[in-house]
C-alpha cells in the first residue's frame, strides 16, 4: 500500500540542504582566500614610484615630509604639536576629511610610520599616501 507522499503529488515536506551547504562552503573559502589581500589594502601603501596610482581627491589634505624633515600641512610649515590640533579641528568640522601624505623616499620607515600613528591620533580614518607614476 503506498502512502500520499510517495504519489508525488503531496506537499513537500523535507528541504535538501546539501547544495546549501556547498555554497556556503565555497563562499567562506573565497573569503579566508582574499581576506588577507583586503585587510593589507586597509592603509594604502605604495613605494615612492609605482606602476599604477590613483587619483588623489580634490578635497584632502597634504601632510608633506621632506628629506630635511621640515613637516608641513597643504603647504604651511607646521610642528607636530600644531598638525595634530589642525588635523583633530579638520576631523571634527568633517569626519571622513582625507588626508594624503607625500613623504621623501630617502626618510627612514620608522619616520614615515611615526607621522602616520600620529595623523592616526588625530582622528583621520581615512589616510592615502602619494606616489609618482613611472
Amino acid at each position: 500500500m503506498q502512502s500520499a507522499s510517495d504519489d508525488g503529488d503531496g506537499p513537500i515536506t523535507g528541504i535538501n540542504v546539501t547544495p546549501l551547504v556547498d555554497v556556503t562552503l565555497v563562499v567562506l573559502i573565497i573569503m579566508m582566500a582574499t581576506a588577507p589581500l583586503i585587510a593589507r589594502r586597509a592603509i594604502k601603501v605604495d613605494v615612492p614610484r609605482a606602476a599604477h596610482h590613483e587619483r588623489a581627491a580634490t578635497d584632502a589634505l597634504t601632510v608633506a615630509l621632506d628629506a630635511a624633515r621640515r613637516l608641513s600641512l597643504s603647504g604651511k610649515s607646521v610642528t607636530r604639536d600644531e598638525l595634530k590640533k589642525e588635523l583633530s579641528e579638520a576631523v571634527r568640522l568633517s569626519p571622513e576629511q582625507p588626508v594624503t601624505v607625500a613623504a621623501d623616499k630617502s626618510l627612514p620607515y620608522g619616520e614615515v610610520t611615526e607621522l602616520l600613528d600620529d595623523i592616526r591620533a588625530a582622528g583621520v580614518r581615512k589616510v592615502g599616501l602619494e606616489v609618482v607614476r613611472r
